[in-house]
């Protein structure tokens, strides 16, 4: 006699068959059977907590360059958008940076902030970074127009976009990262309240990648979609991401960097509906190696001008990494994208998708011509919508005795 199946033609285990078979291997992985099951997971938890880092580490805040943009990747970062308050005078905008200053390089460092109600929450700051950048109303509420760095523009509007208001502008970002949400509550909470003397707050966007300890060293993090995220990025330290990521312009931006934050919601649902190959087609790379589908690993050149037995190219006109790919030496840039998951919208859709974070030198020459053929060929664009966009300008770092910003402000 044969066994039921399902429609597909499936066996159909049943109930008490499935949980016979539970029972079997749950005694053998409590005899190490099944491939040496309780052995593997005890060894990964083992691998994972030896990379967990130090919760005592932290990253230096003084320095050539504002901390946050060429360090390692935190597990959490937080994006805090304000903007100035009316009849506000350089002089305060000298205050606002001197205080929001003094506190970073203290919450930074492991020591509580001046005033800190909570100075406990301090001692432990798990490589947190906090950096700051002026957007274009912070330029010209202040008479400093004249003073905008070459190649700072705001981003164009894009038929794509649905920006909405409190996901984007603001005149001033600060931007805060750290391998442990606490840690990262409690500077944010430090930072709002120092600056809502002289600001308003615009917008927060928090977003996340793998929890610390779990994303290797120079592993590029995954998008909620899956996908590798970062993939063509500068190696830090290297005279490619000096050449993308810091200004060359003399005068005060010297060293600093442009930032382009986009908030992209995902519709999930949807990109859940199509198979692995429609996925892989429409990014233009594999979904395990993340290789190129011109190639077999994550880093390999992708190829183009590759063609398929009927003269198709392998990665579509319309793959992501195809319209993505730099057509110059100029359009290059760093991406720190970070995923956001803020529960569920009305219908029970997921209000998630990514924090895009870019940097570089030169907004207009950089980033602008990559985004205009997104824009108008990009296959991603069915399941992403832009929702949030902002520009800023983060002047270099400081050294102990100076604030971040002096030299535009002085």
């Amino acid at each position: 006699m044969t066994s039921p199946t399902t429609p597909d033609n499936k066996p159909n285990l049943s109930r008490r068959a499935f949980l016979g078979s539970v029972g079997s291997i749950a005694g053998a992985i409590a005899l190490g059977g099944v491939g040496g099951a309780a052995g593997g997971y005890a060894l990964g938890r083992d691998q994972a907590l030896a990379n967990v880092p130090n919760p005592l580490d932290a990253e230096p805040f003084y320095g050539v360059h504002q901390s946050g943009i060429e360090t390692g990747v935190q597990a959490h970062g937080v994006f805090l958008g304000f903007d100035l308050k009316p009849a506000s005078t350089r002089e305060h905008g000298r205050r606002l940076m001197r205080l929001l200053t003094d506190d970073a390089a203290h919450l930074t460092a492991g020591k509580p902030a001046a005033p800190d109600n909570d100075p406990t929450l301090a001692d432990q700051p798990a490589r947190l970074t906090i950096a700051f950048g002026f957007g274009p109303g912070f330029f010209s509420k202040l008479g400093l127009a004249a003073q905008m760095p070459a190649g700072f523009v705001d981003i164009p509007a894009y038929s794509i976009d649905r920006l909405q208001p409190q996901f984007s502008g603001g005149d001033v970002v600060i931007q805060v990262g750290s391998d442990d949400p606490l840690t990262l509550s409690h500077a944010v909470r430090q930072m709002s309240r120092t600056s809502k003397s002289f600001c308003t707050a615009r917008w927060s966007q928090r977003g996340f990648v793998r929890a610390a300890g779990y994303l290797k060293p120079g592993e590029t993090p995954r998008n909620l979609m899956g996908q590798v995220d970062g993939t063509i990025n500068p190696k830090p330290a290297t005279k490619d991401f000096d050449a993308q990521v810091w200004s060359t312009q003399s005068g005060w931006f010297a060293g600093g960097t442009m930032m382009v934050l986009r908030r992209i919601a995902m519709d999930l649902d949807g990109w859940d509906k199509l198979d692995d190959h429609d996925k892989e087609n429409a990014v233009g790379r594999k979904l395990v190696s993340g290789a190129p589908l011109t190639g077999k690993l994550e880093h390999d050149v992708a190829d183009f001008d590759a063609v398929d037995d009927v003269k198709l190219p392998i990665i579509p006109d319309y793959a992501h990494i195809r319209r993505a790919a730099p057509q110059s030496a100029t359009e290059k840039f760093l991406r720190r994208p970070l995923s956001y998951d803020d529960g569920i919208l009305d219908g029970g859709v997921p209000d998630a998708g990514l924090l895009f974070a870019a940097y570089m030198a030169n907004i207009k020459t950089q980033y602008i011509p990559v985004q205009d053929r997104l824009a108008k060929l990009d296959l991603m664009n069915k399941w992403t919508t832009p929702i949030g966009s902002s520009v800023f300008a983060f002047p270099p770092g400081c050294q102990p005795g100076g604030y971040i910003g002096e030299g535009l402000l002085r």
